[in-house]
């Protein structure tokens, strides 16, 4: 006698038959999405572009647009530089970003070369001041591949370069505010915060030995300590930097979660920076809807 189950009709069968292997799907899409986003500097740029616009909007900046455009490209070519040109030597701190690099090499120096005509035509129009500030910028990028095997100067003078990209430009288009150094004081804690911990990154998901857990936990927890000083910096400052905070409470509870796989360190603790840029700039928007005043 046949299974019952066979003979049901297709309207009539169990739900869960038809709809698990396009769920499945839709999932291995958006987790492929997301990896595409991180493993091709997608989302550092996007924290670039974005930290810009928020940076420009405080400082009353013009041509905001501009200073996006240029700091989200920027870091789009200078990361992708980096990671085409020192394949070997990141296979053993990204060896699933460093995969994704190899299988799709052309397609990224293609990106690399679009970027970098958007890039030009785009600086042409700016003033030599920023001209200047992103030549020291892409000059201080073709050493990063020999400095970053220093942990802690890694961080310190990255941390200055997205500074530099992303608060510099439009402190210079905006006459030099005061605001700048406040809102350089704050992204700078948030940015350490973030470096600091991606450094901790172990692609076996483990750390091994007792030592090298422990050292981990100890920069750990400056990370965490550093995220909490930025909160703390952004409520000392004016009242309508405030909106900025979004920007260390949201790394500050990737850090607080923090699991030391790479995919956890490029997705959670890099958007982390993302999610709170978005914040802020929706906050901003709402305070500057309500009059505080800018620049």
């Amino acid at each position: 006698m046949p299974d019952q189950a066979s003979q049901r009709p297709s309207a009539v069968r169990d739900p869960s038959e038809a709809s698990s292997p396009p769920s499945r799907a839709h999932s291995r899409l958006v987790a492929r999405a997301v990896d595409l986003l991180a493993f091709s500097s997608g989302l550092a740029s996007a924290i670039g572009g974005t930290l810009s616009l928020v940076a420009s909007r405080l400082l009353g900046a013009p041509n905001a647009e501009s200073w996006a455009i240029l700091a989200a490209s920027g870091t789009f070519i200078v990361y992708n530089l980096d990671r085409l040109r020192d394949i070997n030597r990141d296979r053993a701190s990204s060896p699933l970003r460093t995969a994704f690099v190899v299988r799709n090499r052309r397609w990224l120096y293609a990106s690399v070369g679009i970027a970098a005509i958007g890039f030009v035509a785009t600086l042409q129009a700016a003033p030599p001041s920023i001209i200047l500030l992103c030549l020291a910028i892409g000059l201080l990028g073709l050493f990063h591949r020999r400095l970053k095997q220093v942990p802690a100067l890694k961080a310190a003078y990255v941390s200055v370069a997205w500074i530099a990209a992303c608060v510099g430009m439009p402190w210079l288009a905006s006459g030099r505010s005061e605001a700048g150094l406040w809102i350089a004081g704050i992204l700078l804690a948030s940015l350490a915060a973030n470096l600091i911990a991606s450094n901790l990154r172990d692609p076996t998901g483990e750390v091994g030995g007792t030592t090298a857990r422990g050292d981990t936990a100890l920069a750990l927890w400056i990370a965490r300590a550093i995220a909490v000083l930025a909160i703390g910096i952004t409520l000392a400052a004016p009242a309508p930097l405030h909106p900025l905070v979004w920007i260390p409470v949201c790394e500050g509870l990737a850090l607080a979660f923090f699991h030391p796989s790479e995919r956890y360190s490029l997705i959670a603790v890099d958007g982390a920076l993302l999610i709170g840029a978005f914040a802020s700039s929706i906050h901003l928007r709402t305070a500057i809807g309500a009059g505080w005043p800018t620049g």
